[in-house]
């Protein structure tokens, strides 16, 4: 589970609004998905936004290494991969689907 499904229950209360301007079509296909999905049009765009905004800020993680190791991580970075067998025969194997 994501941490806005396990903080975000019912038994808190919402208390702000946020309002948005949109196009018909765009309220329109927000209102297919969430109908899908049996969830209500602000449940979906609440939980898609916070699953976005989790991944944004993923991915704005930030770490900080002295310049020599620094050179040694990029290094092993930019190395090619080590042979692995079994890779390569999966990577050569076909899908199940494909023809």
């Amino acid at each position: 589970m994501r941490p806005t499904e396990t903080t975000e229950s019912s038994s808190q209360p919402r208390d702000i609004n946020i309002n948005i301007r949109a196009k018909r079509r765009q309220r329109d296909l927000i209102d297919r998905a969430a109908e899908l999905l049996g969830k209500t049009r602000s449940d979906f765009m609440l939980e898609t936004a916070c699953r976005e905004a989790e991944d944004v800020l993923l991915d704005q993680r930030i770490f900080t290494l002295e310049p020599e190791t620094f050179r040694k991580f990029q290094a092993l970075l930019d190395a090619p991969p080590s042979e692995n067998a079994k890779l390569r025969k999966l990577l050569a194997t076909k899908a199940p689907w494909e023809p």
